[in-house]
């Protein structure tokens, strides 16, 4: 019997998961240890999936801070990366206040001062999905594909 000349995927997934308080200070920091989190497994500063994952957290961050807030509940990121994707999952209290979903993000009016979030996740994530969270709130899952096409 010979050995098989199929190359192996290494299977460790990496994770990193964080609560942060529930204002602009802690969406912040939710971006910048993501950024840090990343170059530590190997994807570097300045490259486009840090630049793009920190673009996402920026906004799913933002997102749970203003619409997902509730008094004294802290919203939670998770990241977790694997040879093909790095999964971005904020997840925050407020299971009422819940985004359709990708496809469904309509462009606001031009003079609109907010709105435009989601639209960013629909073009920058290769899918992104909204999951309820247990015991209550919603968790917002943005994918990055990180094979080459």
């Amino acid at each position: 019997m010979t050995p098989s000349q199929t190359p192996q995927v290494p299977v460790t997934e990496r994770v990193f998961a964080q609560r942060f308080s529930s204002t602009p200070r802690g969406a912040r920091l939710a971006r910048h240890l993501t950024l840090h989190r990343l170059d530590a497994w190997g994807i570097p500063y300045d490259s486009d999936a840090s630049d793009t994952a920190a673009l996402l957290v920026a906004e799913l961050a933002a997102n749970a801070v203003t619409h997902g807030r509730v008094p004294g509940r802290d919203f939670e990121m998770r990241l977790s990366l694997d040879a093909y994707a790095l999964r971005i999952d904020v997840s925050d209290p407020r299971g009422e206040r819940r985004p359709d979903g990708a496809g469904a993000a309509e462009a606001p009016s031009a003079w609109a001062e907010g709105g435009r979030g989601l639209l960013l996740v629909e073009a920058l994530a290769d899918r992104w999905t909204v999951l309820d969270r247990l015991p209550i709130g919603k968790t917002v899952r943005a994918e990055l594909d990180l094979r080459p096409r």
